[in-house]
């Protein structure tokens, strides 16, 4: 993880893009003002919690996923989870202000971890996570009532704002 890092490289912590301040190859350090812990889960952390970590991607590698930009929009929380034919199904109530990003198909950052939508009904999203995921992430061990933070589609906030803009200018 450490590998090649250096002052002012960014490390998501649960989807929280954190500025390293300081490092010593082992261990780093990041600033956390309060309005990222008022706005996170970053917050309630306690020391050994285990916690999502992902480097910045580069410009000249692969993009899997969406683009995520470790900028978390809400904090949603997990209503449900079920276990059906080695798929675990997440039902992550979203805040109002964030449903209208969220589409079935589209995409959606939980703790950091780039997802695709299974289903949106209302402000309920369904996540399907694979043995994969939930070996590799902490979402395996979050469970019902366990708030997540939530980065929606950037480009859908984009599309809405250049529509709204488009509208007042005719």
């Amino acid at each position: 993880m450490l590998a090649g890092i250096a002052l002012g490289d960014s490390i998501a912590v649960d989807g929280c893009c954190l500025t390293v301040t300081d490092h010593d190859g082992a261990t780093w350090t990041a600033d956390v003002i309060t309005t990222t812990l008022a706005a996170t889960t970053l917050g309630s952390l306690t020391s050994g919690d285990r916690v999502n970590l992902e480097r910045a991607v580069r410009a000249d590698g692969r993009l899997d996923g969406h683009i995520v930009q470790g900028h978390v929009d809400g904090v949603g929380e997990i209503v449900d989870r079920e276990e059906q034919n080695g798929t675990t199904l997440l039902r992550i109530a979203l805040p109002a202000e964030l449903s209208r990003y969220v589409v079935a198909r589209g995409s959606l950052a939980v703790d950091g971890v780039s997802l695709t939508v299974a289903d949106v009904s209302g402000r309920v999203a369904v996540i399907g996570l694979i043995p994969e995921t939930l070996a590799r992430t902490t979402l395996g061990r979050r469970s019902v009532g366990a708030p997540v933070n939530l980065e929606v589609d950037v480009l859908a906030k984009y599309v809405e704002k250049l529509l709204a803009g488009q509208g007042a200018q005719r």
